[in-house]
């Protein structure tokens, strides 16, 4: 028997959906970050990270954004604003009372990428 997907494990689309949420919320009040997202459209942001979150953890949606690198070329986002956007969604995820072996496999995927977001 197959293990569940981290997609699964975190209570599917239902419960990505509130954590998309409280991760929107989070950065959009975080003095660090919420610059960055003064001129985003929050439906946008919000499509693009559930997609992100459902392609990546097993989910049914397909990703349609671009790739990490592309998506922040340019952006110069500092060593200081990654973990602050780590640390927002490590709070959305506390709030929604996701399991540590959930949080860490996040986190894993979250630093992962982080050479195709910070400095570029």
């Amino acid at each position: 028997m197959s293990e569940a997907s981290l997609f699964d494990r975190l209570g599917g689309a239902e419960m990505v959906d509130k954590i998309v949420d409280d991760i929107w919320i989070n950065h959009t009040s975080n003095p660090k970050v919420k610059q960055r997202y003064i001129d985003s459209d929050p439906d946008t942001v919000k499509r693009l990270v559930r997609e992100f979150m459902h392609a990546g953890f097993g989910g049914p949606l397909e990703y349609t954004g671009r790739d990490m690198l592309a998506a922040h070329t340019g952006m110069n986002i500092s060593d200081e604003e990654f973990v602050a956007v780590c640390d927002d969604v490590l709070k959305a995820l506390d709030k929604n009372e996701i399991g540590q072996t959930e949080r860490d496999q996040i986190l894993v995927a979250l630093y992962s990428m982080k050479g195709d977001i910070v400095g570029v």
